[in-house]
């Protein structure tokens, strides 16, 4: 197994949904960089350029991402592909965890207004939320393209995040 081939995941754009029914939708720009839209949930509208993460290859088809938000929020996300599954582990800080309504905007406009929040707290205690998700959608748009998450959820045309295609990593137009 080659470790370092991160091709099943690298320039890919997936859309997922945990089994609360919240819908997330990523895209793996590179090796170390994701961008991302939360469709719905419980900070659903709240999207995300540039977040430097950690990828992995942790065996054959299987891909670990984790990083950490300026909100004081951690993500770890487990990805299949193939198997069009996912599991992701939130960490939410105590105050997202109870009003993450100031974190639904376009993050990157208002990174210190999110250290100032995560700062004043509270932080504890954290609330984690693991779950695992089902991928509908799973297409190669490739790698560093500015253009794949470029407006929030609530600007995308009706039924884009309801695009489904569990069998093919065709590109949707």
């Amino acid at each position: 197994m080659d470790e370092e081939d991160l091709t099943a995941v690298v320039g890919h754009r997936f859309i997922y949904t945990y089994d609360t029914g919240w819908q997330y939708e990523m895209y793996v720009k590179n090796d170390h960089t994701i961008d991302y839209r939360i469709h719905s949930g419980h900070v659903g509208g709240r999207w995300v350029r540039d977040q430097e993460v950690d990828l992995v290859r942790l065996d054959e088809g299987v891909y670990k991402l984790s990083w950490n938000e300026p909100t004081g929020t951690s993500v770890v996300v487990c990805v299949m592909p193939a198997r069009r599954r996912l599991h992701g582990t939130i960490f939410f800080p105590r105050w997202v965890a109870d009003d993450g309504t100031e974190t639904v905007c376009f993050q990157n406009d208002h990174l210190d207004r999110m250290r100032e929040l995560r700062d004043a707290g509270p932080t504890h205690p954290i609330e984690t939320i693991p779950e695992f998700a089902k991928i509908t959608l799973f297409e190669f748009v490739g790698v560093d393209d500015e253009t794949v998450i470029a407006v929030g959820p609530d600007e995308l045309p009706p039924g884009f995040a309801a695009r489904t295609d569990p069998a093919s990593d065709r590109v949707h137009a």
